[in-house]
C-alpha cells in the first residue's frame, strides 16, 4: 500500500539518549491519524523532523511514496502544519495576518485568505483583531493560516492544549469537517485520549520515543473487551475472595479499590453476594467496556498519560 505520509526506522538522538527511536509510522490518504503519547514521548520531535525544523540522526520520511530528504521544500508545499502555539500580530485583523502569511510563502491572489477563513470558520471574525480573539479563536486561524495554500496533509501537534470544553469541541469538529468534506489527511498529536477517541480512524502510541502500536480504530473497537467494573472497601482482600472463591483471574485493579473484572461477566450478582458476606462494601457494579486510556495503560506496559 502506498502512504501519503510515513517514517522509515525514523531516529532522533540527543548525547546518548534516543528521543524518537527507530520510529515507522504509515498515514493513509483521507484519515485521521492519532498520534498519542505522553508529554515528553517523542511526538513533537517527531512532527519537527516531518517538517524539516530539525534533521534525523538516521531513517527517513516518505510522503506520497518518495523519499523527501533531497526535496523537502517542494514537499513542504504539500503539508499545512500547527507546531505547539500559533503566533500572531495582535494589533492585526485575522484578514490581514493572513495576509501577511499569503505574501511570505509566496501564494498569488488573495481568494485563498477567504477560502482559509471560511474552511476554518473563520468568516465572520475576519476583521476582528487578534487581540481580542479567545484562544480556541487563536487556534481556528492558526489552522486557518495552515490551510491557505490548500495542502494535503495537516499536521497538528497538541491543537487543543489549553483550551476550554467549548474550543475543544469546535476544534474536533473543525477537524472532522475537513477530513470528511475536503479530504484532506490529518496527523494529529496529542495526549487527550478522550478527544482522539471521537476522532481518529487510525491510531499510533509512542512510549518512550518507539511506537508500541498502530492499530485502526474499528479493530480496536473490536480488541476492547467487556467487564464488570467493581469499586469496593477493600481491593487487595476482594482480588483474594474472587480467586480463591469464583476461580476468576482474569481481572486487574485498575486504580485504588476499583477491580474490573474480564471473565465469567454473568456473575455479577454471585460476585456482589460473595463480597459483602465476606465483609467487603461493594460501592457499584457495573458492567463496562476498555476505553482507549485502558488499552493505552495495556500497550504501554501499565504506565498511564499525563
Amino acid at each position: 500500500m502506498e502512504y501519503v505520509l510515513e517514517t522509515v526506522n525514523l531516529t532522533k538522538k540527543y548525547k546518548d539518549k534516543n528521543a524518537v527511536d527507530n520510529l515507522n509510522i504509515h498515514i493513509k490518504k483521507g484519515e485521521i491519524y492519532g498520534f498519542l503519547g505522553e508529554n515528553g514521548a517523542g511526538k513533537t520531535t517527531t512532527i519537527r523532523m516531518i517538517m524539516g525544523l530539525i534533521k534525523p540522526t538516521q531513517g527517513s520520511i516518505e510522503m506520497f511514496g518518495e523519499n523527501i530528504s533531497s526535496k523537502k521544500n517542494q514537499y513542504l508545499e504539500r503539508i499545512g502544519s500547527i507546531i505547539e502555539f500559533p503566533g500572531f500580530y495582535p494589533n492585526l485583523t485575522a484578514k490581514e495576518n493572513l495576509e501577511i502569511h499569503r505574501r511570505l510563502i509566496g501564494i498569488q491572489g488573495k481568494k485563498c485568505i477567504d477560502e482559509a477563513l471560511e474552511m476554518s470558520g473563520m468568516k465572520d471574525t475576519k476583521n476582528k483583531l487578534v487581540k481580542e480573539f479567545s484562544l480556541g479563536m487563536k487556534q481556528r486561524l492558526g489552522v486557518a493560516r495552515a490551510l491557505l495554500h490548500h495542502p494535503e496533509i495537516l499536521v497538528l501537534d497538541e491543537p487543543t492544549n489549553g483550551l476550554d470544553p467549548v474550543g475543544i469541541k469546535e476544534m474536533r469538529e473543525l477537524i472532522l469537517d475537513l477530513s470528511s468534506k475536503k479530504n484532506i489527511t490529518v496527523l494529529i498529536s496529542s495526549h487527550n485520549l478522550s478527544e482522539i477517541q471521537q476522532m481518529a480512524t487510525t491510531i499510533g502510541i509512542i512510549h518512550k520515543g518507539k511506537l508500541v502500536e498502530e492499530i485502526d480504530f474499528e479493530t480496536l473497537q473490536n480488541k476492547n473487551r467487556h467487564y464488570i467494573k467493581i469499586k469496593v472497601s477493600d481491593d487487595k482482600k476482594a482480588a483474594m475472595l474472587l480467586e480463591e472463591k469464583l476461580c476468576i483471574f482474569d481481572y486487574r485493579v485498575s486504580e485504588k479499590n476499583i477491580l474490573q473484572v474480564y471473565e465469567k461477566l454473568s456473575d455479577s450478582p454471585k460476585i456482589n453476594r460473595l463480597l459483602v458476606e465476606n465483609h467487603v462494601d461493594v460501592g457499584e457494579i457495573i458492567l463496562m467496556k476498555d476505553t482507549l486510556e485502558d488499552y493505552f495503560i495495556k500497550a504501554t506496559g501499565g504506565e498511564g498519560i499525563a
